[in-house]
């Protein structure tokens, strides 16, 4: 770890950068969902709500990312250590449709947003309130998130 001023006993900081860490490596497999291989009449109402799906997942990688460097640690955000790490399915590549599209992506933000409640928890136990703190605005955006897309899932049409 790199020396910090930060008040927070250095055994805290190395626990919830690791935890951060994990969740980086999670929002980085979730933010590269693939939505471009979506079809049907409902194409680019879906394209765009997955983008700004997209786009609220690159803010809170930034948010998990910057937390950890704030620690004296090092944002392990890399394509690879994303892959090693994230606890997210892979994405299936061999669906089309925007229901199959809409039913993937909540199954993804659903696990995303379990991980991240739980990591709420982590940070607090460990005595670090503004990770925990960090944690609960992800959650609430992705509970957001997962609503707007389940709600395309619950229409009757």
């Amino acid at each position: 770890m790199y020396p910090t001023k930060n008040d927070l006993p250095e055994s805290i900081r190395a626990k919830v950068i690791e935890t951060l860490n994990l969740r980086l490596a999670d929002a980085i497999a979730l933010q590269t969902q693939a939505n471009w291989n979506v079809k049907g009449p409902h194409f680019i109402g879906l394209h765009k709500l997955f983008d700004e799906v997209s786009d609220a997942i690159l803010e809170y990688i930034d948010l998990i990312a910057e937390r950890a460097v704030q620690l004296g640690g090092v944002a392990e955000g890399t394509a690879k250590m994303a892959v090693q790490r994230a606890q997210l399915k892979p994405y299936p590549l061999d669906i089309s449709t925007g229901k199959d599209h809409c039913e993937a992506l909540s199954a993804a933000l659903a696990v995303f947003g379990k991980l991240v409640r739980e990591s709420i928890d982590t940070a607090d136990e460990a005595g670090d309130k503004d990770s925990s703190d960090l944690y609960t605005e992800v959650s609430r955006g992705t509970d957001q998130w997962l609503w707007f897309v389940e709600a395309h899932l619950q229409a009757d049409a």
